[in-house]
């Protein structure tokens, strides 16, 4: 039978780190609130997204979070929790969620860093790029059921136009 314990190792280098370095190089408002924690404010398609990062050396996890700047009333929430589920069904990395605590849609992400495995700058800055893009993506299908009412499936229709073929 295996074992679920983790060995105890040198926890890899912290990605908080490298957050902190690419923030600075792209002129992003930041806060370092911790050794192991920052928040950021990134410029997206539609809006500036609040980026969170945590990183649990214990565990070997890197978490980002990145809120969508659209806050929603009580009466809309059955709606857009539909709608998590809707685009949760088309993202191979990563969810949607309801940001309870702020009422606001997130997008968060893991990533686990053990076995000699460690954080890059080009992971890192690939993870802030999917994030963003994928609330880029999918903004306009929450501010259509937020702000205008329309039906889950309706916003995702009218808001993920995909093109086939060439013109």
């Amino acid at each position: 039978m295996s074992s679920l314990a983790i060995e105890s190792r040198d926890p890899p280098n912290n990605p908080v780190d490298i957050v902190e370095q690419l923030a600075a190089d792209h002129d992003w408002n930041f806060q370092r609130r911790s050794e192991d924690e920052l928040a950021a404010e990134i410029p997206g398609q539609w809006c500036s997204y609040r980026l969170w990062f945590c990183w649990h050396p214990e565990i070997g996890v890197f978490h980002l979070t990145c809120a969508l700047d659209l806050e929603v009333p009580e009466r809309r929430l059955p709606a857009v929790y539909r709608l998590l589920a809707l685009a949760n069904e088309r993202l191979w990395l990563g969810h949607f969620e309801m940001w309870s605590e702020e009422g606001v849609p997130t997008f968060r992400h893991g990533v686990l860093f053990r076995d000699g495995m460690s954080a890059t700058g080009e992971l890192v800055e690939e993870l802030v790029e999917i994030a963003v893009n994928e609330c880029d993506r999918f903004y306009p299908a929450f501010e259509f059921v937020i702000a205008r009412g329309k039906r889950p499936e309706e916003a995702l229709a009218a808001s993920l136009l995909e093109t086939e073929g060439e013109a």
